[in-house]
């Protein structure tokens, strides 16, 4: 299940769209480490300040930021898998470890806050599947 490819957003494989209904985003940065991403302060921060218009951006970031309004419209559908899993990944990320951030790239990119509610109903969902298999 996708939940917010936002800020997914951020630093999730650079989206770039091909311009049909039916096109894909480009998968020419599918293999950006969004672990090494998460694990680094600098990076971190500077892709976050990217999104936020803070400070400047990587072509990677110029990229995601504006494919990011499309991305979520759509919910993703035009995202590779790898994409999919990098967003996640990121979403979850923010969401626990970095709140003052995520609710900043929230306010911006998800004012409804519909993709916070989407993760956590997933991890409810996957925590409330663990304990019933015991």
């Amino acid at each position: 299940m996708f939940m917010l490819f936002i800020i997914s957003f951020i630093i999730v494989p650079v989206l770039k769209c091909c311009g049909t209904e039916t096109s894909t985003y480009t998968t020419q940065y599918d293999e950006v480490d969004i672990k090494e991403i998460m694990d680094n302060e600098r990076l971190l921060v500077a892709y976050i300040g990217c999104l936020l218009d803070k400070n400047p951006c990587t072509p990677e970031g110029k990229e995601l930021k504006r494919n990011i309004p499309d991305a979520l419209q759509s919910d993703c559908n035009k995202c590779s898998d790898k994409q999919r899993e990098n967003a996640d990944a990121w979403i979850e990320f923010m969401i626990d470890n970095r709140p003052e951030d995520w609710t900043k790239l929230e306010e911006r990119y998800n004012p409804d806050g519909s993709y916070r509610t989407k993760y956590l109903e997933s991890k409810h969902n996957a925590t409330s599947n663990v304990d019933e298999s015991k």
